[in-house]
């Protein structure tokens, strides 16, 4: 999967993610229900993912918008708006039926439910970032488009942006390792960057430097090839990572030796 900045123009635009998250480990039949999966994933192909290369998926959220070039199947072929990534998603899993969004997520996961009653059963949880269409309140409850109802406390307005990006990461701090994963219920490395990036309404580091190490600060982004970690201080790294299969916060230098043991080296260093 990678960014297509042109691929001609789609026969149907904005349609929205419906189901919470995606993933799907194997391409599914025709008669798969996507929709009534907790995850799915963006898919670089069909083919692709069936032989399952790891280049196969980035999840994308409930709510967040995609633009559709071709359906065949039951898969559609997207782009995704918010960062231009286009692969496979099931079609049943996009919507015109979501809503327009007038809030996001801003609590790490809440649980969408039934009523509007603490002790209501969830239907799904909805994570960080995930964009909803609220219609109104109710008994402290945002009642959304999709029939289901947020606590008020876990939404913010689409436009609300957190003051410290590292300090969004951290909060992750713990969750399992799952490649292409955006959500605490699994998150690779970039991912981990890119939903703290958003929650701040910053898109991408500005400032690009050599891969020196010397006079690293809290926020500062250090590359490898294949993997990414943030700076919570001079010293220590936070990142998702396939060694400890969860997000960590250790020192630096462990980070640098263990991966220099298998053939890696430092490639950048940015500042955001």
């Amino acid at each position: 999967m990678s960014p297509a900045p042109e691929l001609g123009n789609a026969w149907s635009i904005a349609l929205s993610i419906r189901a919470s998250m995606f993933i799907a480990p194997t391409l599914p039949t025709r008669t798969s229900k996507a929709a009534s999966r907790p995850r799915d994933l963006l898919r670089a192909g069909r083919d692709r993912c069936a032989s399952r290369l790891p280049m196969c998926s980035v999840q994308l959220l409930f709510g967040e918008t995609v633009r559709v070039f071709e359906e065949h199947e039951g898969w559609a072929w997207v782009q995704a708006d918010a960062d231009g990534y286009v692969g496979y998603v099931p079609a049943a899993a996009i919507s015109r039926a979501v809503g327009s969004a007038t809030h996001k997520i801003a609590a790490l996961s809440t649980p969408a439910m039934a009523r509007p009653d603490v002790k209501s059963p969830p239907l799904v949880d909805l994570p960080l970032g995930a964009r909803v269409a609220v219609e109104r309140e109710d008994n402290g409850f945002a009642a959304l488009a999709i029939g289901a109802f947020i606590p008020l406390p876990h939404l913010a307005g689409l436009d609300a942006r957190e003051a410290d990006f590292v300090a969004v990461a951290e909060r992750f701090l713990g969750s399992p390792y799952l490649w292409g994963g955006r959500t605490r219920a699994g998150i690779d490395c970039s991912g981990l960057v890119q939903t703290a990036l958003r929650a701040t309404g910053v898109s991408a580091p500005r400032d690009n430097h050599s891969p020196s190490l010397e006079g690293l600060r809290r926020g500062d982004l250090v590359f490898w090839r294949g993997h990414v970690g943030i700076m919570t201080d001079a010293t220590q790294l936070l990142h998702s990572n396939g060694f400890h299969m969860r997000v960590v916060i250790e020192p630096l230098a462990e980070t640098v030796a263990r991966i220099k043991a298998i053939g890696g080296e430092v490639v950048a260093v940015k500042r955001v």
